[in-house]
């Protein structure tokens, strides 16, 4: 059994992050990466996909984007090359191909079992992220076997779909360009829409990003809200990022011919129609514009939060014009169900979120719904510690950028939890 300080579970952008952190505490340390570095952004995202937060923002600790595109946006393959040339930037002591099978609470600290071998610590660092199994209802199984279904885990590009009609059930930043995507290939796209958080790409001039930083709504601490669960479980807000910096919302998908349609509530097992053929009916909520229209209303609560601080702070902006968009437009009477044994449907790409995977945790910190127990990134057992969680600490924890904040926060806790309990000897590597 090998023995480490302090061991790193996940080598993306949170897990290196806090090796760097601790690397500047002395803390001598390991992170174990079940692929290679920042394996998920290498093999579980789609070909078009660009970062939603602009060049600029995306930084590490002691690093950030040197290119000559700071409000630019980064597609995967720069992103894996950004946090690539990171590891090696800060020498992380990254183990490859490590895959972590379980974790168990010791006398000393927790052991961790892998594929080859076991280490023990005295703290660990959970940074594999909460975007590990598709969140897929189970409902699902009730579409028929003629429709083919895919996760956006699944998903990397309109020439691997069959032919003909495509369902994207999700209205949040991927469905949204999921759904754009494949009505530009061809295809008739029907996208399933909940709750959702519409938000433009620019204002006044500037990218939404910049007013979010400099009015301070992205450092929002998790502690001033009254219901913080709530807050994490929001969508990503309906943003893409291009080089024409566009806005992507529900108005301009249906100018290009997507159809809008409620949040998706069940699937009517099959039945006879009057003339005798099978159907097999999808079926949605009605309250698709009542939902539509308070994303509306949140999102002039942001940009007049926006407008405020900059009269009193005197910004001077591209315009003196207050800008508002136009409501999300939306039938008055949407499209309740669809029949999914007609043949016109020949795709479902669930684009429904995702949820962490603690199966390998053997420590009582997971809840019921499979969430941990944690407060800022603080797991409720000594020594432990998470990383990487949307609105883990402030509402840029959701982001990239955020990550640096976080690290230098749970670096310090750790580090000091360490000096009021570590036994050195137990501990000297091995």
């Amino acid at each position: 059994m090998k023995r480490v300080t302090t061991l790193i579970i996940g080598a993306g952008q949170a897990g290196l992050a806090m090796s760097r952190c601790l690397t500047q505490h002395s803390i001598d340390h390991v992170v174990l990466e079940r692929g290679k570095v920042a394996n998920s952004w290498r093999t579980e995202r789609w070909d078009s996909l660009r970062l939603l937060t602009p060049n600029w923002q995306n930084r590490l600790p002691g690093y950030r984007y040197q290119g000559g595109k700071p409000n630019g946006f980064m597609t995967t393959p720069e992103f894996v090359q950004f946090i690539q040339h990171y590891a090696e930037a800060i020498s992380a002591p990254v183990h490859d191909g490590v895959i972590v099978t379980a974790v168990d609470a010791t006398e000393n600290g927790y052991r961790v079992t892998t594929n080859v071998g076991q280490w023990q610590c005295r703290s660990l660092v959970i940074a594999s992220g909460a975007f590990n199994i598709p969140n897929v209802p189970t409902v699902s199984k009730a579409i028929p076997a003629s429709v083919e279904t895919l996760t956006t885990h699944q998903y990397r590009n309109p020439a691997q779909l069959e032919e003909g009609g495509v369902l994207v059930v999700g209205g949040s930043a991927t469905g949204l360009q999921l759904a754009e995507e494949i009505q530009r290939s061809g295809r008739e796209v029907t996208l399933s829409v909940g709750e959702h958080v519409r938000m433009p790409r620019s204002y006044r001039g500037r990218d939404i990003f910049c007013w979010m930083n400099d009015t301070g709504i992205l450092r929002e601490h998790y502690t001033s809200f009254d219901d913080v669960n709530r807050v994490r479980k929001l969508p990503s807000p309906q943003l893409v990022g291009t080089p024409e910096h566009s806005t992507l919302d529900l108005n301009r998908l249906t100018t290009t011919g997507v159809k809008v349609v409620g949040r998706f509530c069940g699937v009517k097992p099959s039945s006879l129609s009057k003339s005798g053929l099978s159907k097999c009916e999808a079926q949605f909520s009605g309250a698709l514009n009542n939902v539509c229209k308070m994303a509306d209303l949140k999102m002039n609560r942001l940009l007049e939060t926006i407008d405020t601080w900059i009269e009193d702070n005197g910004v001077t902006t591209h315009t003196d014009q207050v800008e508002r968009f136009e409501p999300t437009a939306i039938d008055k009477s949407p499209t309740l169900s669809i029949d999914l044994a007609s043949g016109k449907i020949k795709t479902v790409i669930w684009a429904t979120g995702y949820r962490p995977d603690y199966s390998w945790l053997n420590v009582p910190v997971v809840n019921r719904k499979g969430l941990l127990n944690h407060d800022g990134g603080i797991v409720n057992s000594p020594g432990l510690y998470t990383i990487g969680l949307p609105f883990m600490r402030t509402r840029q924890s959701s982001f990239i950028g955020g990550v640096s904040d976080d690290a230098n926060y749970l670096s310090d806790h750790l580090d000091g939890y360490l000096k009021t309990s570590y036994k050195p000897s137990l501990y000297a590597m091995s």
